[in-house]
């Protein structure tokens, strides 16, 4: 059985032509999906009972099961998938005012080995399919009422989303384009802990989607003990790249550091931060850690944000500090799917 999810609308088109169904066909099956949001063939009832039937027989729409489902006091939702072959990974649905943002995975865990982070703890497994990408997107729609549509799409889960750009840039072609979920392509942000090759293979892709690169350290000192693939790659490098794909897409720079107490938190830091921003149309996003069990880090204090902000401002960078979700439902990424693979090994 084929993942429908797997193949374009072109793919489809052509299908459908084989079989004698007219193209347009196909803009009625993704309005099911997208905007009617159903989730079998039976239910798209203006297509023709022989035409369901065939695409009840050739394709499947998921090929993921809900192995978790936590809500958290503030909104938040967060997912663990099974997927296929048995692998997990993590997807979350964040309300904010009027804003449904969506944060997606791209891999079965992570190579790049942030030491913070408890998605690459067991390494990476495999890339995502682009069908179980857009599965996620429409999973976490179906989260939502009716009247209330997704807004911002933001690949920050679980894997390196710019080592599965093949899978990963038609899933999110999808989701903004007009056939699709409509999202605009202004509220799609690729995270990235910075691989020059591959942002440089992303800019010259058609849609320039936003990107934020994640630095954590202002050095390559330090950068090299928290993101250890710097090692092979360096900051100055990603630097560039990251100004060569901004110049391109003629949006602002937009940058993520992972506060932890004691290791990247210092007044010296945030000088040298700001150093390394200077020059540079940038946001800069400050995230307090979200503390993972089995790990020796810590979120730190008020003092410690409080004054590593003071410095940023009064350099002139233009910070933010995201305001922290799901803190009681393991919202940090891969938090809960490591949860779910410790109580599975416990039952066993």
């Amino acid at each position: 059985m084929n993942h429908l999810l797997d193949f374009s609308q072109e793919q489809l088109a052509d299908w459908l032509g084989e079989r004698g169904h007219p193209a347009y066909r196909v803009k009625q099956i993704w309005q099911w999906l997208c905007v009617r949001r159903v989730s079998d063939f039976e239910s798209m009832t203006n297509l023709p009972q022989t035409l369901r039937e065939e695409l009840a027989g050739e394709f499947v729409l998921s090929t993921t099961t809900v192995a978790k489902h936590n809500e958290s006091a503030d909104g938040t939702e967060k997912l663990v998938l099974q997927l296929g072959d048995g692998g997990r990974i993590e997807c979350v649905l964040l309300r904010d005012g009027q804003r449904r943002s969506i944060c997606i995975s791209s891999q079965v865990g992570c190579a790049m080995g942030c030491v913070f982070c408890a998605s690459g703890l067991d390494g990476v497994d495999r890339n995502l399919t682009t069908g179980e990408i857009i599965e996620q997107i429409l999973l976490l729609q179906r989260l939502l009422p009716l009247d209330e549509r997704l807004s911002h799409i933001v690949v920050m889960g679980m894997g390196e989303p710019l080592a599965n750009l093949s899978a990963l840039l038609p899933a999110l072609d999808m989701a903004s384009s007009p056939q699709g979920l409509g999202i605009s392509s202004r509220k799609i942000t690729i995270s990235t802990v910075g691989l020059p090759a591959a942002i440089d293979q992303l800019r010259d892709h058609a849609t320039l989607y936003p990107l934020a690169v994640s630095l954590h350290a202002p050095n390559d000192e330090l950068r090299n003990k928290i993101v250890p693939v710097n090692k092979n790659i360096g900051l100055t490098e990603i630097m560039q790249a990251a100004d060569r794909y901004f110049d391109a897409s003629g949006r602002k720079l937009t940058f993520e550091y992972v506060l932890l107490a004691e290791v990247n938190d210092q007044l010296q830091h945030a000088e040298q931060l700001a150093r390394l921003l200077r020059g540079r149309n940038a946001l800069l996003n400050v995230i307090p850690y979200n503390t993972v069990a089995g790990l020796p880090y810590q979120t730190p204090s008020v003092g410690s944000i409080k004054r590593f902000r003071e410095v940023l401002e009064a350099a002139g960078v233009n910070v933010q500090f995201r305001q922290r979700k799901g803190d009681d439902i393991n919202a940090a990424c891969g938090q809960l799917r490591r949860q779910t693979v410790v109580e599975l090994k416990t039952q066993d």
